[in-house]
């Protein structure tokens, strides 16, 4: 890589707010005059003068870099460059939209490793390298695939969670090199892919909150080995594992690059009661207050069940839409539609009408029996729910209980 490009790709870095738009720039501009040679399998070297390295960072402070990243090194006596599937732009138009509707584009690109290694050094993120022992035909069909991929026409694809990342790339394109499945498709996981995200995100719990609702029975489901590897940290492990046919390791060698703490760039855990559970406790406690007092007064808590409902029907709504509308891996079939949906507005406003006891009556029978079943559904292992939600499950069937007993025990009394 000549040093123009090197210097150009490290003013985009010191670009930040541009930084992506740059960087892709610059590599347009290096893939053109490199036209030949990438096309070429081995970036028009040796064979046997390159070395092929997995690197995997380990988990960041912020939500996605919790499972960590990972990057195919590519090195000769001519260049050091990085190849990261992790590329995405955060300003692109809709990207929010998109990436909750499932249609978030990923895109390959390649670095120096020096910059590469800047950014995780300044961030405080541990990465450790693995030296895969490929013979000259691996590397040439690897690399050549890796090139291949790099053009502009092929570096964009479409990100999936779990079977399509920055991790399972790199994977599949050691797979085709080495002709062979690295991990073996038969080899059962004894966690599931909720289990293993729960054990990342322990530190963070609203975010593992959300993935629990947003998630459905999909990632309850039983998974291989080879599918844990969606994670780069676990990728790593599983390399580390792995033997090629004729006997030999795959990986060679392994080092650390930058020396930290494994997850000594993740947050402290959220305190206990700012948690999810505090918080779900805290609503219950807070409800009971007010269906007990209402009790007393042969009524119901109006306000207090309309905001909660209201609330169910707003999170009912984005359940819809991920379960309807989405493409996310596994957001549907999601049984907690039983608990949240859009129906949750009619007992939110409706307590507020007149001559609307009959409907809320019905509704609220409906709902105690929806509450029950997806008790079953989580009981049999259908699907697993954060414990965070059963503080509020066991609100919403109070309130239920609460309300067609309060309508029966006044009509019985008019009469």
């Amino acid at each position: 890589m000549s040093k123009f490009a090197y210097m150009f790709f490290k003013l985009a870095y010191k670009i930040r707010t541009n930084g992506f738009l740059l960087m892709m720039a610059m590599l347009t501009c290096w893939l053109q005059p490199h036209a030949g040679t990438l096309s070429d399998p081995i970036f028009g070297r040796d064979a046997k003068d390159v070395t092929v390295s997995v690197l995997t960072v380990y988990p960041g402070k912020i939500f996605y870099e919790l499972e960590g990243h990972t990057m195919l090194r590519v090195r000769s006596s001519d260049y050091d460059i990085c190849v990261n599937w992790g590329v995405f732009d955060f300003n692109e138009s809709d990207f929010i939209y998109r990436f909750v509707k499932g249609e978030t584009d990923y895109m390959a690109a390649a670095f120096p490793t020096a910059l590469s290694l800047q950014e995780y050094k300044m961030s405080g993120r541990r990465v450790v390298e693995q030296v895969l022992d490929l013979d000259s035909i691996q590397t040439r069909t690897l690399l050549s695939e890796v090139a291949l991929n790099l053009l502009p026409d092929n570096r964009r694809y479409r990100y999936n969670y779990l079977y399509d990342n920055c991790a399972t790339r790199p994977l599949r394109f050691i797979e085709a090199a080495v002709g062979d499945t690295l991990v073996k498709a038969d080899r059962m996981s004894t966690s599931t892919f909720r289990q293993l995200m729960s054990g990342y995100h322990k530190n963070y719990p609203w975010y593992q909150f959300g993935i629990d609702l947003a998630l459905g029975s999909g990632i309850d489901k039983d998974i291989t080995v080879r599918d844990e590897g969606f994670a780069p940290v676990r990728l790593k492990a599983l390399l580390d594992e792995v033997y090629l046919g004729d006997g030999r390791k795959l990986v060679k060698d392994s080092h650390v690059m930058i020396d930290t703490p494994d997850c000594g760039a993740v947050l402290s855990p959220t305190p206990w009661y700012l948690s999810p559970m505090a918080v779900s406790c805290a609503v219950l406690l807070v409800g009971l207050y007010f269906v007990i007092r209402s009790c007393r007064r042969l009524g119901v808590p109006r306000v207090f069940s309309s905001i909660f409902y209201i609330v169910c029907f707003v999170a009912g709504c984005l359940l819809v839409f991920l379960v309807y509308v989405s493409s996310h891996e596994a957001t549907s079939p999601n049984w907690l539609l039983l608990w949240l949906n859009p129906l949750a507005i009619i007992p939110g406003v409706g307590v507020w009408l007149k001559n609307c006891n009959r409907v809320l009556v019905y509704y609220h029978f409906a709902n105690f029996v929806a509450l029950l079943t997806i008790t079953l559904i989580a009981l049999f292992d259908i699907q697993s729910l954060n414990a965070a939600f059963w503080p509020l499950i066991l609100l919403d069937a109070v309130l239920s209980c609460q309300y067609v007993a309060t309508m029966k025990w006044t009509r019985t009394r008019r009469f």
